[in-house]
Parts: structure tokens; C-alpha cells; sequence
């Protein structure tokens, strides 16, 4: 199965409010006019594109007034091409130039953080590249045991702390000595989630990412944040607090399974301007897709309208 089918069936509840949605407003044959661009602009919101709607209503009313469109399926086809354009961006590509390439993981508890590491460890150990998890989370009593579990399941090695309360960046620290010494391709830490209003959290971060810089200087290679499809707007004021403490180079968008949320991912890419490079799109440790903004259009608009 590629990744458009995968997508495709995994984004079931999207494409069914949007791509069934339009199909509703242009029931019966029904022509273009001021109303059906309100209702569209409406559905498009709802579908939790934000404030990304009112922008893709508007130009197709400019469409419309230039004569560009006129039913259906012109609409779905310079829908689908707007929706590219917002979220276009590089290919998502990791070169692992870096030996070992450290990646910071940053989110708040409950984002999906932590089931994140995980399939980022199981897909670079697939690709047969050693891998070394680093238990940051030192605050969340379960998270440590959690990643210990999944490291234990995947094959991944893992540098934990076995204290209550034990010093982040000091876990962090001997995580990225221990991936030197060991020669690992891939160094991924995770790190405490207390809610992002909590300042000292941000001060952590920026303290971990100091730390390791005693170890590999230009570390770490990426920084990335994970986010919860399902939060909308909190998501994106989670995101702000986050970018303001760490050099944050992409984003982890998680749950985008099992709800008719998918659209938040436009409103969090305009928002943020930052590169989206993976989607959660289910449990299974094989279900954390890298984001190609076409197939991502097109599963939820129901069908390949290239």
C-alpha cells in the first residue's frame, strides 16, 4: 500500500467531511454564487482549517468573478491546488550527515511525544541505522518506563535515569556522551512536557540544549515538536511558547487518526511557517508517515484529481 492509500484510509473522518461536504453543497446540480462560497467557507472551517478558510473562499470568488470556475469539479481542482500551495514546503528528507545525528524532541504531556520517539526509532532502525533514546522526561513518572518499553520492543538502546526528578539536561548530557562513545547513527532525546505556561519548562529546554552542545557542538542537528492535530488553536499557542524557547526546525503533527481534524495541519503550518515532517496517523509503531503535502491533499479530498 503507498502512502496515498495509506493516508487515504487512515484519514477516513477528513475526507468525509470535507470531500462529502462539497459534494453535499453541490447537490443537485446546484451553481456557484455568494451563498455556496459562504457554505463552502463554512465547511472548511468546521473541517478545523481556522482562519485558512476565509482565505480559500475568498480566491475562489475571485476565481468565480474571472470565470475560472464554474461547478464542482473546478472547484475541487483549485481547491486542491491552494491546499498544495499552503503547505508547501522542502522535502522532508533527513541526510544524517552528523554521526551521531541528534534529534530533540519537545511537546507538551499528553501531544504524543513520547509514542512519537518511538516510531521515529523503529522507522531509522528499519532503515538499518543504530539507534539511542535518550529518557529526558524525567518529571512524567510513567514516561521513562514507557520509552524503556518501546526500546525494549524495537531494538533501540536507551540511557535513562532510575531517580525521581533526576536532572534533565544531566540525562541528556550522558545520552549524547553515551551515542559518541557507542558510534550510534541516531541520538533522539525526549524531554519534560509540563504544560507550556510553566516558564521553568522552557528554562529546562533551553538548558538541555546547552548541555549537549558540550558534547557535539553543533547539536542538535534538529529540533523537532510535537503537536496534537486534534488541539486546533491551543496547538498553535502551544507551538508559540515553545519556538520562543528552542531553535525548533519542524514539526510532529500526532492523532490525526480516528478524527475529523486533519485540517488543523493547514492552520498550524500558516500559523507557525515551519516545515511539517511527520504525521501520526495511528497506534501501530509503522504509522508515523513523512509528510508529503500532495498525497496529504489528496487523501483527504477523497481521490488523485492531478
Amino acid at each position: 500500500m503507498g502512502l496515498f492509500d495509506r493516508l487515504k484510509q487512515r484519514l477516513t473522518k477528513t475526507r468525509a467531511a470535507i470531500s462529502d461536504g462539497i459534494s453535499s453543497i453541490f447537490r443537485g446540480g446546484r451553481k456557484i454564487d455568494g451563498a455556496l462560497l459562504d457554505e463552502l467557507e463554512e465547511l472548511l472551517y468546521t473541517s478545523d482549517l481556522g482562519p485558512v478558510a476565509t482565505d480559500i473562499s475568498a480566491e475562489l470568488a475571485r476565481m468565480h468573478k474571472r470565470g475560472e470556475i464554474k461547478g464542482e469539479e473546478d472547484v475541487r481542482l483549485k481547491l486542491r491546488e491552494i491546499l498544495i500551495g499552503k503547505l508547501d514546503q522542502a522535502p522532508s528528507t533527513l541526510t544524517f550527515d552528523a554521526k551521531p545525528t541528534v534529534l530533540l524532541i519537545v511537546g507538551v504531556n499528553g501531544s504524543g511525544k513520547t509514542t512519537s520517539i518511538a516510531k521515529l526509532a523503529h522507522r531509522f532502525l528499519g532503515e538499518g541505522r543504530s539507534v539511542l533514546l535518550g529518557a529526558g522526561d524525567t518529571f512524567r513518572a510513567a514516561a521513562a518506563d514507557q520509552l524503556e518499553a518501546w526500546a525494549s520492543r524495537s531494538g533501540a538502546e536507551i540511557v535513562r535515569s532510575h531517580q525521581d526528578n533526576a536532572d534533565p539536561a544531566a540525562v541528556a548530557f550522558d545520552s549524547v556522551s553515551a551515542a559518541v562513545a557507542r558510534k550510534k547513527d541516531v541520538a533522539i532525546i525526549d524531554t519534560a512536557g509540563r504544560l507550556h505556561t510553566q516558564k521553568n519548562l522552557m528554562s529546562e529546554l533551553e538548558k538541555v540544549s546547552r548541555v549537549i552542545q558540550k558534547v557535539v557542538p553543533d547539536a542538535p542537528h534538529e529540533t523537532w515538536l510535537v503537536l496534537d492535530g486534534t488541539n486546533g488553536q491551543n496547538a498553535i499557542n502551544q507551538a508559540k511558547e515553545f519556538t520562543q524557547a528552542v531553535k525548533v526546525t519542524g514539526l510532529i503533527i500526532a492523532k490525526l487518526d480516528g478524527t475529523a481534524r486533519g485540517g488543523a495541519i493547514f492552520g498550524i503550518k500558516e500559523a507557525l511557517g515551519l516545515p511539517v515532517r511527520y504525521i501520526g496517523t495511528g497506534e501501530s509503531m509503522e504509522l508515523l508517515e513523512p509528510f508529503e503535502p500532495e498525497a496529504f491533499v489528496d487523501a483527504i479530498l477523497g481521490k488523485t484529481l492531478a
